[in-house]
């Protein structure tokens, strides 16, 4: 089973019709760890609502072979309430991520085809928070 790969999510894309480059800019995935600046989101929109003001980044998911996998669960840890979620149906294959701590939190993927389980992990210390 080979590994996810993750990138960040196109700024010229929106997700919950919030503008990628209103959330982040210069994400750079590399050696597991997550680097760049996150943008703070406030006022009214579908994700200040549901998740409150703060910090958001935006990554995209890639594999070869998505049949691959039973299951492929993404998100923070720890996590603020919502924990790892599943993306195997997700047709995008991307999503929006809260980071509440970027020096306790990390961002994990943990794959499986359903005999072997595979996790990467990606320190988010380098990241960079404005606004």
């Amino acid at each position: 089973m080979t590994a996810l790969a993750l990138k960040p999510e196109s700024a010229e894309s929106k997700l919950f019709e919030v503008s990628v480059s209103d959330m982040q800019s210069w994400l750079l995935i590399q050696d597991g760890k997550i680097q760049g600046t996150l943008k703070k989101l406030t006022g009214s929109n579908q994700i200040t609502d549901y998740w409150g003001e703060g910090y958001f980044m935006a990554l995209k998911f890639l594999s070869n072979d998505w049949d691959q996998y039973t299951s492929v669960k993404v998100g923070m840890s720890p996590s603020a309430g919502s924990g790892l979620v599943e993306i195997i149906n997700d047709p995008d294959k991307n999503g929006v991520f809260k980071i509440a701590n970027k020096d306790g939190q990390k961002f994990v993927i943990e794959s499986t085809n359903g005999i072997e389980t595979k996790t990467q992990t990606f320190d988010l210390s380098a990241i960079s928070f404005v606004g």
